[in-house]
């Protein structure tokens, strides 16, 4: 018996001895994981990457110059022989030796080139990745979105354990009241041993209950760390206070999902980008017009030879201006190919929208419904939970004036216990659902929490 009371000592202690934890909001916990999540990072360096990729600097429209140098040096010995020739005075012409002909070349061009039409590939390409970074925005958004739905679960489950941590420490806290008094009872012969091995596997079962759920919070805590990109040791608590947005509210943002679900605006952007795909393979019917233009600068240092002792110097300057037209009256069909293949394409991500926007008004109506019930169960669950009060504190009363035995009062406490966690979880549950529903009217990101 000594050991049991020991025990509850220990797990009651923290009752009074609590250190004082940082609260963390949930507007702290989103904006936390808005700067620091990796994979909202991740796709805010997406995002970053279609920007630049939609950048003047890579759409073809400026000109190109490319600058080249060179150099080069050569070196020669040489013997050269007359046989049969013969000089003036009529004395065999003797051999030339050349050593040490030392030869050097230099030469630099820029050459500028500019296609100033190209069938109007540029510009289609140009507004396809206009397109392209607004669809990655769009994507950004909904990883954002997807983000927040998995810190707002966890968030709220640790909200969820925190209470029920209290529900079970007060269920401790009374369990071994009884245990004592069952204990001084029994000393004083008022009760029989069985009342008190009885309160003292309630006392167990409570213990355990705490000890579980307190390790369950730990560990989800630990969760929501990883969540935020947090030290995992980082001691805090949570709000379990909840607001739920009014009815009207929620049904304008309803009314309005059509021009605000991330879906459906990606399958709209699709659906540009594949109409600009059509416009750009059609630029390979037309033909491409350009200018070039260049400039060149070039020096030989000759080498002396027989008939040149001395070192011929070379040096040429040389500016040219050219302009081209290019058609490609047939290339094998390919163009027709890739033009009814991208026309395919467009049909496929109109047949996609239309899917989309099914399943997103299926998805919708599921989510108003699944909150509705929710939230009633909720509102039900909190009246159950004062009818369980008031019992609970009528038998608690029956109890110490003898009239109901242990068991009946331990009955009155576990209903008591369930209704309260169940409170809890419907609570959350309730919560959850409406944040589904604000993310596929494509409010999440709009509301206040």
């Amino acid at each position: 018996m000594r050991i049991v009371v020991i025990f509850i000592g220990f797990l009651l202690a923290p009752l009074s001895t609590t250190i004082a934890q940082d609260m963390l909001t949930k507007e702290q916990a989103i904006r936390h994981a808005l700067e620091y999540n990796f994979g909202i990072k991740v796709a805010k360096n997406q995002v970053v990457i279609a920007k630049n990729n939609k950048s003047i600097l890579n759409t073809g429209f400026l000109p190109t110059l490319t600058g080249s140098a060179s150099t080069g040096y050569q070196r020669n010995d040489n013997t050269i022989e007359f046989p049969g020739q013969l000089n003036a005075n009529g004395s065999p012409r003797g051999d030339i030796d050349i050593y040490k002909a030392e030869a050097q070349t230099y030469g630099t061009s820029l050459t500028a080139n500019y296609v100033l039409f190209d069938g109007l590939g540029r510009l289609y390409n140009y507004k396809r990745l206009k397109e392209q970074y607004q669809l990655s925005e769009l994507q950004a958004r909904e990883t954002i979105e997807n983000t927040m739905l998995q810190v707002f679960s966890v968030y709220f489950e640790i909200a969820r354990l925190s209470e029920n941590k209290k529900v079970f420490q007060q269920a401790l806290e009374i369990s071994s009241d009884r245990f004592k008094r069952a204990a001084y009872a029994f000393e004083y012969g008022q009760n029989t041993k069985l009342d008190i091995l009885n309160a003292q596997v309630d006392v167990t079962n409570d213990s355990i209950n705490l000890l579980n759920t307190k390790q369950q919070l730990v560990n989800t805590k630990r969760d929501l760390s990883v969540l935020l990109n947090q030290d995992l040791k980082k001691q805090f608590e949570v709000d379990t206070l909840i607001n739920f947005i009014p009815k009207l509210k929620l049904e304008q943002y309803i009314n309005e999902s059509s021009s605000n679900n991330v879906a459906l605006l990606q399958a709209e952007k699709n659906i540009a980008i594949n109409d600009y795909d059509i416009k750009v393979n059609k630029s390979g019917y037309l033909p491409t017009f350009g200018l070039t233009g260049s400039y060149g600068w070039n020096l030989n240092n000759s080498a002396p030879s027989a008939f040149f002792p001395g070192i011929n110097n070379n040096n040429t300057r040389n500016f040219g201006l050219g302009a081209s037209l290019t058609w490609n009256l047939f290339d094998g069909g390919g163009t027709s190919v890739r033009v009814k293949n991208a026309k395919l394409a467009l049909q496929n991500q109109e047949l996609v929208k239309e899917q989309v926007v099914l399943e997103v008004n299926r998805d919708i109506e599921n989510a108003k419904e699944i909150y509705k019930n929710r939230l009633v169960i909720f509102q039900i669950q909190e009246q159950n939970v004062l009818t369980n009060q008031n019992n609970f504190e009528r038998s608690k009363e029956q109890f110490q004036l003898g009239r109901i035995t242990s068991i009946e009062f331990r009955q009155a406490q576990i209903n008591l216990l369930n209704a309260q966690t169940n409170k809890n979880l419907a609570k959350y549950d309730a919560k959850l659902a409406e944040l589904q529903l604000l993310q596929l009217t494509g409010q999440l990101l709009n509301v206040d929490f």
